[in-house]
Formats: structure tokens, sequence, C-alpha cells
């Protein structure tokens, strides 16, 4: 009975925005509402409590809202200044199908942006360059959220698996293990992330492009998707052979940036020699026959006129991807400063404890982000009409998603802390997580992943959902006598795959490209792929675990 009331506002959240269709500006709020009820009522919360977790909430949405303004400011002033059309002109160059610059960009440069930042920040990068290329806003977003899948695990140089770990570490001390044996479990979950995520990943690519011709394309019609698939596949290998390697020598930080840096000069080669490439170039219905849906419906601006080198243009992406990895690597030391540099809200509503802190250069939206932006004023030469222009409208493009960014954290971070309650309850998600448990027994293997996609969904992070589940997934394997690392892989996994659809990325993904209003659209169309990974990955794990295969036996206690 509270696992099911827990659910109530996930479950209004979804039927507002898929059944019905309303924006996530106009969903979250009431669903916030919902959950701030359910949380005094039934969970007995003190008002005190209800309140300052989600205010805490609001701080967290502005984490958010900071990336994505930045990536918002970058495609304006890019556009303005000219280096947009010069970009578009370079992809064009090395492939007019929209099918194969779908994957260039979505999914070979989103999944290098992924390693290197994470956060919901390839979405927000990889849509706007699809949109400037002449992808419809919808479309762009779609494909974007749909690639930022595989990677995400490794994303920001492993963070998410990091995150899982951080939250196992009274488990793996309980089993037994110092500190050298926890490395070694991290190392083989690494392992186990990374293989079932690339027997899935291989064909993400092609189903991508698939959903892409079935929703955007004249004929409406999955086989223009499909006759790219020696391509769509020979993509999907390109990025996860190496992937895989990476993951299995090096461990969780750098599987993502490897395989992206290696794939993307192999893809952009193949492309560029129409290696496994269509042989018939497939594009969108003209304008004029575009779905209002489709459209942006905030003012992004033109992407201006091509009158600069292709370095010059590029020059401010290779500015973020090398800014993202020096600042992201500890060894360096930048990471260390710039994440010290903080502004702390205390004791939030007299709460003890809880501190909300913003991270202000660590943030990809500020550093580098909004640095890049201000540098590329310069280099490419901008006068003041262009500058005010770009920032002008990347203020309107970011209204929107604000408040149902602030609407979705606040409840997401009630739930997660409704366990401070006068009835002794557990929070709402572990409530939920519980449920879920006992009602798969030994077919947990594939609900597991389900659990990840839940946290992921409510969420918007894979690091978040690991936090929040890793441990109850560790302790529910060693109950039903599984192999713990398998299980806890399952739902690193999962996480990823939930970015797909989780209200955070999709909110984000939306705001970028200019497409507000059609959030529960995309959820629904992503629903499908989300699930495939899911099963995809249950399978390959599933039969390694009922086989009695397991990886790093711990003595249960």
């Amino acid at each position: 009975m509270y696992a099911f009331i827990a659910f109530l506002p996930i479950l209004l959240t979804v039927v507002l925005m898929v059944a019905f269709n309303w924006p996530a500006k106009r969903a979250l709020p009431l669903s916030w509402l919902v959950s701030a009820v359910i949380a005094l009522t039934v969970w007995q919360m003190d008002f005190q409590h209800v309140m300052g977790y989600s205010v805490f909430g609001l701080g967290k949405a502005l984490d958010v809202l900071i990336i994505i303004f930045g990536a918002i400011l970058i495609l304006n002033t890019l556009k303005q200044s000219g280096a947009m059309a010069t970009i578009n002109n370079g992809f064009m160059g090395i492939s007019k199908d929209r099918r194969v610059q779908a994957i260039i960009v979505g999914w070979m440069f989103g999944a290098f942006i992924e390693g290197a930042a994470g956060f919901g920040t390839p979405a927000a990068l990889a849509g706007p360059l699809l949109v400037g290329l002449g992808f419809p806003p919808l479309a762009a977003a779609m494909v974007a959220l749909i690639f930022n899948s595989t990677p995400v695990s490794f994303g920001a140089v492993g963070t998410p698996v990091n995150g899982a770990m951080s939250t196992l570490a009274g488990n793996l001390s309980n089993a037994g293990l110092d500190a050298a044996g926890v490395e070694s479990f991290k190392l083989v979950l690494t392992k186990w992330v990374s293989l079932p995520h690339a027997i899935a990943g291989v064909f993400i690519p092609l189903l991508g492009l698939c959903l892409l011709t079935k929703f955007f394309g004249e004929e409406k019609s999955i086989k223009p998707g499909l006759a790219a698939a020696p391509f769509a596949i020979f993509a999907g290998l390109a990025f996860t052979i190496p992937y895989v390697i990476t993951a299995w020598t090096l461990g969780p930080e750098f599987p993502s940036l490897v395989g992206a840096l290696i794939g993307l000069i192999i893809v952009v080669l193949a492309a560029k020699n129409n290696f496994l490439t269509p042989k018939d170039e497939w594009d969108f219905p003209n304008k004029d026959k575009w779905e209002d849906d489709w459209k942006s419906v905030v003012e992004t601006g033109s992407t201006g006129e091509a009158k600069m080198s292709l370095f010059k243009a590029w020059t401010p992406y290779i500015l973020i991807a090398l800014i993202l990895v020096v600042t992201r690597i500890d060894a360096i030391g930048l990471k260390g400063l710039l994440s010290a540099q903080t502004i702390t809200v205390p004791n939030i509503l007299g709460i003890e404890g809880l501190n909300y802190s913003l991270q202000y250069l660590y943030l990809p939206g500020t550093v580098p982000f909004i640095l890049v932006a201000l540098i590329t004023h310069v280099i490419h030469g901008m006068n003041g009409e262009q500058i005010r222009t770009a920032w002008t409208n990347t203020f309107k493009q970011i209204t929107g998603a604000a408040i149902a960014l602030f609407a979705g954290v606040a409840m997401v971070q009630l739930m997660l802390n409704s366990h401070v309650n006068a009835g002794g309850l557990d929070s709402m998600m572990t409530a939920m997580a519980k449920a879920a448990a006992g009602i798969a027994g030994n077919s947990f293997p594939f609900f597991a992943p389900f659990i990840g996609v839940l946290g992921a969904f409510m969420s918007g992070s894979n690091t978040v959902s690991n936090i929040l589940f890793a441990s109850f997934q560790f302790e529910t394997a060693a109950i039903l006598n599984m192999p713990e690392v398998l299980i806890v892989a399952l739902q690193v996994i999962g996480g990823a795959a939930g970015n797909m659809i989780c209200v955070n990325n999709v909110v984000a993904a939306c705001a970028t490209v200019g497409a507000m209003g059609v959030e529960g659209k995309l959820i629904r169309r992503n629903f499908f792929p989300c699930i495939f990974y899911c099963v995809v990955v249950a399978i390959v794990l599933g039969a390694l675990i009922y086989s009695g295969f397991n990886p790093f036996p711990l003595t249960r206690v």
C-alpha cells in the first residue's frame, strides 16, 4: 500500500505528460504538490522538512539550469558569429544523408561529451548541432536522447560507477573486503557494466535511425532506417569495441572518452569514403510539410552566414573538450581546485545538516560553456549586437525549462528524503524499490535494470540512481543468493538507459532546441528503446546469473 501511494506522484507525472500531452512546466508543479501532500499526511513528515527538502531541490535544479544555459549560450554564440553555418557546411561535406549525420553528431560526438562531462550535456550540445544541420527540433531531441545511453555509465570520467561504489562501501565492508578488495570489486563491476552495455549499444544507432525515419520521414516507415543498417551497426562497433577494451584494462574513467575518440575518427573516415553508407540519400520532408510539434516554439536565431575556416569554427568545441578533460582528471589538479570553489547555503530552513553548495566553477555550464562563449566573442570577432542577441535569445529559451526543472527536482529530493518522518517509514523511493523486489523474487534480474530506470527517470542522473539503489540491489542479490556484482551492474546499466526518458534530460533537450511542450511525446517514443535496452542486458546477465556464474564471490554474512 505504501509503495503504491509513493508511486502516485510519478504515476501522475507519466499520465499527464504521456497520456494527456501536458507540458512538463504544468505537470511537474502539480506532481510536486501531490508528493508534498503525501509526505505531510501519509509519511507524517513535518512541514519544515517538506519545504526544506523542496527548497534544497530548487538549488539542485539550479545546477542543471546553469548547464542548460551554458549549452544554449554556446549554440547561440556560434550562430551569431557564423561558426554554426561553417560547421553545418562541414557536416554536409562529410555526408548530406541525415542518417549518417545523426550517427556522427548524436552517437559519436554525443558519446565524447558524455564521457567528458555527463549530466545531460550531450543532448544539450548534440541536439542543437543537429537542428543547425536542418533536423526538426523534435527529431534532434529524440535521437540525441536515445543515443545518449551506452556512454552514460562511464560519463563524466566514471562518475556513475564511482557513485555506486560510494554507496556500497558499507555493504562491501560487511562482506569483509579491505580497501584493495573494494577497488577490485569496482574493476570487476566496470567490466560487467561495459560488456552488456556494448552488446545493446551496437544496435542503438540502428534503432535510433529506425525511429527517426518512422516518425519524421515522408514515408513514415522504418525501411529507410533499416537501409542504413550496415553503417549504423559499424558505427556501433566502432564505439563499443574500444569502449569495452578500455573498461577491461583501465577502469571506469575512460571507456566512453576513448571509445568516442577512436570511434569518431573511424566513422567520419568511413562516411567520407562511403564505406557501408546507404546507397540512397535520405532527407526530411520540406519544412512546409513539417508537423507543428516538430518545430521550435521559441526564436532560436538563424545559423548566420559561413564566413570562417572550419578549424576556427570548431575551436570553441575543441576548447570545450580539452577543458572538460583537464578539469575532470584528478591527477592534473584542476578538478580539486575548481570543485572547491563553492557558494554554500547552510541549514536550509533551519534543518541541521541540510546544506546546499553551488560548485559554480565546476559545473560544465560555467567552465567550460560560459567561459568558452566569452572567449568565442573575442576569437570570432563578434560585435556588440551579435553578443547581445546571443545572450538575449539564451535567456528567452531557458525560461520555459526553469519551472519544470525547479518543480521536478524539488519533488525528487522530497521523495528521496522522506525517510525523515514520524511514522518510521522508509523513503518513498525505497518503498517502491522494495515492493518491486518482493514481487520479482527469483526473476529479479529482469527487474533490476528497471529499478535503475526508475531512479534515473525521477532524478535525471545515472549517478543519483546508483547512489539511491546500488546498496538496495546489492542486499537484494545477497538475499536471493545471486552474484551481487552482476545485479549491481544491471542497476548501473538501467540507470544509463533511463536517461532516454528521464524528465530532467527530456526537458533539457527540448529546451536547448526550442521544442517545449512536447516532453510527453518524447518520453512515449523513447520508452521503446529504453525497454529494449533493459531487456537485452537482463537476458545477457540473467543467463550468466542462472548458470551459476559469479565473477566476484563474496562471503555472505
